[in-house]
């Protein structure tokens, strides 16, 4: 058995909607939440369906009312699914995303793969970075045209890597690279290294191959000793962002790339303030609806440079903690 809650919402706040969502995480096991418009072109009239493996109590639906605000009155519908898979539900309404030279795709729904794209197996699953939000999509956009440019990453870091999504796009744009993918989410750990195993991404610290860590922001050794990073891919959201803001530029080698998203149009002075401030600026935008991706570029210092890590060992590493 399953259930479903179902309550009105905008367009606005489907868009802004994180599973790991301050209002959610004492619920055990987090639900599946999925969001679909109600009436096409109206971004008043969205809805959001959360998925329950148990039935849901008073306190899970008071949770999901504090995602949607204006859903605060309104009559939330429940209903029991009999012999029904919730994750395979949550599904259906995903298709496949083409974004610069990548196709992300589910199982069940892979459609056919363009010719000039490398598919990219991603499933519904707890943790966020399915390609079909214009966040990640966007950071895949600026991977691609880094690529394009003739641009070329020898240790990169996915920080707050979700599904692992952007790690596996860049490791495929860079095959010899050195890279880390950490999330602050033991369960995004998880989930990455499930789908490094569907998509053939090799686990390790070796070049090619992929080390992972559950880490708060920085502030892991694995992180920390395998820096600097000349390339950084943070799909986090605006308030980590200026907060990691001096660790994440000192973890970037001087004339390295970061690219940031997770945030709305109206933050991109705030987190651009907040990286100029620790010597970086922005040279380039992806813009994707209201939630642009940014680009931004270590500026070159005076002194000695900082020596890079010789190895990483396994390539898994524990660890846990919050922002």
């Amino acid at each position: 058995m399953s259930w479903k809650i179902t309550l009105p919402c905008t367009r606005a706040e489907a868009e802004a909607l994180q599973i790991d969502d301050i209002a959610t995480v004492d619920l055990d096991p987090l639900p599946v939440l999925m969001t679909s418009e109600r009436v096409a072109d109206d971004p008043m009239q969205w809805q959001l369906d959360a998925y329950f493996e148990e039935q849901p109590d008073k306190h899970a639906l008071a949770a999901l009312r504090t995602l949607v605000p204006s859903a605060a009155r309104a009559k939330a519908v429940i209903e029991e699914i009999v012999e029904a898979d919730w994750v395979t539900i949550s599904q259906e309404g995903l298709e496949p995303v083409h974004a610069g030279r990548f196709y992300v795709h589910t199982q069940g729904n892979k459609g056919k793969v363009p010719a000039d794209a490398h598919p990219i197996r991603i499933e519904a699953s707890r943790a966020f970075g399915t390609g079909t939000h214009e966040t990640t999509s966007g950071c895949l956009i600026a991977l691609d045209g880094l690529k394009r440019r003739g641009a070329r990453f020898d240790n990169l870091l996915d920080l707050g890597t979700g599904t692992g999504l952007l790690a596996f796009a860049a490791l495929h744009l860079w095959p010899r690279a050195h890279a880390t993918a950490s999330d602050i989410d033991p369960a995004s750990i998880e989930v990455t290294r499930e789908n490094a195993a569907i998509n053939g991404v090799p686990i390790g610290g070796g070049a090619g191959e992929l080390a992972l860590a559950v880490a708060s922001g920085m502030q892991h050794p694995l992180l920390t000793q395998s820096a600097p990073y000349d390339l950084i891919i943070a799909n986090i959201l605006a308030g980590p962002l200026v907060e990691l803001a001096p660790s994440v530029a000192d973890a970037l080698a001087e004339g390295g790339t970061l690219i940031v998203a997770g945030l709305l149009e109206r933050h991109v002075e705030m987190v651009a303030r907040a990286y100029r401030a620790q010597g970086l600026r922005l040279a380039g935008r992806v813009p994707r609806g209201d939630w642009p991706t940014l680009r931004f570029v270590k500026r070159a210092r005076y002194g000695a440079p900082r020596t890079r890590r010789l190895s990483r060992g396994s390539g898994e590493a524990p660890g846990f903690g919050s922002w």
